[in-house]
């Protein structure tokens, strides 16, 4: 499968214009492992070294379209890996403030190096604990790995109407804040890299 046959693909799944056009203006060949590069466009979960994965774009588009992120809002991305979904999210939202936390030193390194250009990205080596608390509230929270249970503990880092997507076992989750309470969306068939908490 090559860009275009994936874009094409992409469309049919129904996934919104927005977030199609953001992987069209994006490399991918960028950012997988070198020898992989011939493989960029599948719709397929590619090893990025130390055991996570750049997750298959058809995943990454639906997670994508659940977190709805807007301009000029605060976003986080927790397990950013090799720093894809960070490039995605910088071309959808040119003007928010987006900051990637990586547990894997080198990853958290590489991702740097790859998104120099996207200026409004930082991204955190966060050997210990999940996101970065110093820098909540935030708008939106994507999750790149799977927890074991529902991370309340990220909810509580949102601003009001926030949105966190975040896979929990089998499951793609959307929750959001409502003032006090969180409404919940459960969406099942999926499969990423554990969580480290």
């Amino acid at each position: 499968m090559d860009k275009q046959e994936l874009l094409r693909h992409l469309q049919k799944e129904g996934f919104s214009k927005r977030v199609v056009q953001a992987f069209d203006r994006v490399k991918r060949e960028d950012f997988v492992p070198e020898g992989y590069e011939r493989y960029a466009y599948e719709d397929a979960a590619l090893p990025i070294g130390y055991g996570p994965t750049i997750s298959q774009p058809s995943t990454i588009a639906f997670m994508l379209d659940l977190l709805d992120p807007q301009d000029e809002q605060k976003i986080l991305e927790i397990g950013c890996g090799c720093g894809y979904v960070l490039a995605l999210l910088s071309v959808l939202c040119p003007h928010a403030r987006i900051y990637g936390t990586e547990r894997i030193k080198n990853l958290a390194q590489g991702a740097k190096k790859r998104l120099k250009k996207y200026k409004n990205v930082k991204v955190y080596h966060t050997p210990e604990g999940v996101g970065t608390p110093k820098k909540k509230p935030f708008d939106r929270i994507l999750v790149s790995a799977s927890a074991y249970n529902i991370p309340y503990y990220l909810v509580e880092q949102l601003r009001d109407r926030g949105i966190v997507v975040c896979p929990v076992r089998k499951s793609i989750m959307k929750f959001q804040r409502k003032g006090d309470k969180v409404e919940k969306e459960d969406h099942y068939g999926f499969s990423f890299v554990p969580l480290i908490e």
